[in-house]
């Protein structure tokens, strides 16, 4: 039975796990914790040298301290160059890097990668989706691989 979990989990991609940077309220809730927009950081799992922050929405109140809360599809991402960078293995074009559940069950937030390499550049995506239904709403970033001095 070891066996077979330890199987399950060497097949799930390893995904970065998110800092959270700061935060700001939007909306004062009388009870539980007021909506607000809260900024994080992670690091991508694969590529050594690159920090990508994130700012979205998080759902206050009752449901929202509970975790129960569904939070809003937009979402901003930033991702820059911080260091040498360094492949730690094959890079996959669409390959997510990040990914948080925004509501229950059947909402999340991920980031995915691509490479383009005409351009010599890494591409992030960040959007939301659902099991039935997604949203188009997403943002983009992009990072020019250059020397680190």
């Amino acid at each position: 039975m070891k066996c077979l979990w330890l199987a399950v989990f060497l097949a799930v991609p390893a995904l970065a796990a998110a800092e959270q940077i700061g935060e700001v309220a939007t909306v004062f809730k009388w009870v539980g914790p007021n909506d607000k927009i809260v900024v994080e950081a992670f690091d991508d799992p694969k590529v050594e040298g690159v920090t990508c922050y994130l700012s979205r929405a998080k759902t206050g109140g009752v449901k929202g301290g509970l975790g129960l809360a569904e939070d809003r599809a937009e979402a901003s991402i930033a991702c820059r160059q911080v260091g040498a960078i360094r492949f730690k293995g094959e890079l996959k074009d669409g390959e997510e890097v990040f990914k948080e559940r925004t509501s229950l069950v059947f909402k999340s937030m991920q980031v995915v990668r691509f490479f383009d390499e005409r351009r010599n550049t890494l591409v992030y995506l960040v959007y939301s989706d659902r099991i039935i239904e997604g949203s188009p709403q997403n943002a983009v970033t992009a990072i020019p691989i250059l020397p680190w001095k």
